[in-house]
């Protein structure tokens, strides 16, 4: 089984975010967390979006790209939201990446390369009324990543919710919490 590296969302490493990783090792699946935000959490997403840019998106990138130094090549990337950043750069680029799941957010595929790479199958998870995700040319971005890419999903829960997988969190939507980690635990069983 692949490891999984699950980047954090703007308001930090939660509970929440903690608690989707307990998940996922619950049921066999090597996890990794790393703190991009070295201990600090917000209560607001508008908190922890100023918190990111006064620390400055290239910083965070590195950092997250830094946490799977040592870790081998065989990885699986995931990330909450912002998280999806350094994941996304990650599956894209890092040879050996066995797939990306991009929970929240979706960037062109265009940001890190020409295609996305034949080799690594991806899923993207979203509310379909989230007007982070839905209006801000995520849903956009993933809709091209699937029609481009052999092994891609997009799956659209019904809500406007941003963070609906995150349990610590008022957004959180249980149902669409639920069917999102059975979808991810059935894609995690498919990589070898």
């Amino acid at each position: 089984m692949a490891e999984l590296v699950l980047y954090h969302h703007a308001q930090g490493l939660t509970k929440g975010v903690e608690a989707f990783a307990a998940e996922l090792r619950q049921a066999g699946q090597p996890v990794h967390v790393p703190d991009l935000y070295e201990g600090h959490t917000f209560e607001t997403l508008e908190e922890g979006l100023a918190y990111a840019k006064r620390t400055g998106f290239g910083t965070l990138m590195e950092r997250g790209v830094a946490a799977v130094e040592g870790l081998g090549d065989a990885l699986v990337y995931a990330g909450f939201s912002l998280g999806v950043m350094p994941a996304q750069q990650l599956a894209q680029t890092r040879p050996g990446a066995k797939g990306a799941l991009l929970f929240h957010a979706c960037l062109p595929v265009s940001e890190f390369g020409d295609a996305w790479p034949a080799d690594v199958p991806a899923q993207v998870h979203g509310m379909d009324a989230d007007p982070f995700f839905a209006d801000e040319g995520d849903l956009d971005a993933a809709r091209a990543l699937v029609g481009s890419a052999e092994r891609a999903e997009l799956f659209l829960y019904p809500g406007k919710e941003h963070l609906f997988a995150d349990s610590s969190l008022p957004s959180y939507d249980e149902a669409a919490a639920n069917l999102l980690t059975r979808r991810v635990l059935d894609f995690l069983d498919g990589i070898r």
